[in-house]
């Protein structure tokens, strides 16, 4: 038990920093003329072909879907669409109102929604990857960016990418059954951590009654711990030295450790379909020791090369990329991230942390129920077809009626309060 919180704990904290890089970058991106013709010009495309071959192609959507025939999917309905972009919504409003990533139910909602688990994490990255490329002006403007630290990172980031991709598409073509259960798998394992520390934590918060904000941080990086002082006090060539600008002569560790880093964060990063920046921003912080203002400058950076290696590398090459699902998060999640940040300042921390918990124990409930029917199908253990059916389906009306009661929440919250925000704007 102890275990599991400690890295719920370490999962979170991560989660909140890359919630607070994406909420910069929606802003950026909808604060933009430019970006938002971008954005327009790349959904176009979507919005042509699907009403021109829609119909055409209508009895060909269970082969994108699904089987090993699924390769390079552009096939799409608007119900598909409209799905999309309000799997993007809620993804959003987690990450805008609560502060921290709401990436980790895009993949158990796409699976839930009858996709392909390989689809899934590959459709994830790549949504990722266009919302980077677009607010990649924001590490331009922090000007906290440690490129030593970034390119050494990049060097493990992009082999452990080059892996789990691997590992993925291997587990794919033997059997797409098995692909699903590992995924579902590590899903079941890092949610279930983590909605475990967000229940206790908001439990603690709720005995307490602070009533205290959401965000704000426990710890900024700017005093190392024992493990930090352990690992850059050994001296293992090749050095890299950083945070010059924190400590007179700067910090120095073996680019082995960044590179072991690196490597696990891009494992996870093409395993899972995340960008990989809810366990760089711990890793750096909590176990290599650098400052929090230069670990968010360099994670920004690596989130650009690592979902773009692996969304383009690992899955768009081999056709595991439906992008009509990620355009559709893509324009969902930029907007669910507005209103989000907005509803947090008419709503009680307490209260977001509650729902946090629920939003990410509803992901891990999901995919807990899917497991036993996915890992029945390859022979792990027995089970009647009526009971696996019956467990998938409970598992997808929670989660989606979870998630839904969130959704509602916070839009309905941000609605009845407009007068009030504008007021706060004036």
């Amino acid at each position: 038990m102890n275990f599991l919180t400690k890295t719920g704990q370490f999962l979170y904290e991560g989660a909140r920093a890359h919630a607070d890089w994406e909420i910069r970058t929606a802003k950026t991106i909808l604060g933009d003329k430019k970006r938002l013709l971008v954005l327009g010009l790349m959904l176009l495309p979507i919005l042509i072909g699907g009403i021109v071959f829609a119909d055409e192609v209508a009895g060909e959507l269970p082969k994108y879907l699904g089987g090993k025939t699924a390769y390079s999917p552009s096939f799409f309905t608007m119900k598909i669409f409209i799905a999309s972009i309000l799997i993007g919504l809620c993804a959003g409003l987690i990450t805008g109102c609560i502060g921290a990533g709401g990436g980790f139910i895009i993949a158990p909602a796409l699976m839930s929604a009858g996709i392909k688990g390989i689809l899934a994490v590959g459709t994830d990255l790549f949504h990722i990857f266009a919302k980077a490329i677009m607010g990649s002006v924001l590490h331009k403007k922090l000007g906290n960016i440690s490129v030593a630290l970034a390119v050494i990172f990049l060097i493990g980031s992009i082999f452990g990418a080059t892996l789990g991709g691997w590992i993925n598409r291997v587990l794919y073509e033997i059997n797409p059954v098995i692909s699903d259960a590992f995924i579902t798998t590590i899903y079941v394992l890092m949610l279930g951590a983590l909605g475990l520390y967000s229940l206790i934590d908001f439990l603690k918060a709720r005995k307490a009654d602070t009533g205290g904000e959401f965000h704000g941080s426990k710890a900024e990086g700017a005093a190392m711990g024992n493990l930090p002082k352990k690992l850059q006090a050994i001296n293992l060539p090749p050095m890299v030295t950083f945070d010059q600008e924190v400590t007179p002569g700067g910090r120095r560790i073996s680019s082995w450790f960044l590179i072991i880093s690196g490597f696990f964060v891009g494992l996870c990063a093409a395993i899972m379909g995340v960008g990989g920046g809810f366990l760089t921003f711990p890793i750096f912080v909590y176990v290599l020791g650098v400052s929090s203002m230069t670990t968010v400058g360099t994670d920004i950076f690596q989130i650009i090369f690592t979902a773009g290696y692996a969304a383009i590398g690992q899955y768009a090459i081999y056709g595991f990329i439906f992008y009509t699902l990620a355009m559709g998060m893509l324009l969902g999640s930029l907007l669910g991230i507005q209103i989000g940040a907005l509803a947090t300042k008419v709503v009680k921390g307490i209260t977001i942390r509650g729902f946090y918990a629920m939003a990410v124990l509803a992901g891990f409930i999901n995919r807990f129920f899917a497991l036993p029917a996915k890992l029945a199908s390859v022979g792990a253990f027995p089970l009647s077809k009526e009971t696996a059916a019956l467990l998938d389906t409970l598992g997808i009306w929670l989660f989606f009626i979870f998630i839904s009661i969130f959704a509602i929440w916070v839009i309905g919250t941000f609605v009845m309060n407009i007068k009030k925000l504008k007021g706060e704007e004036a």
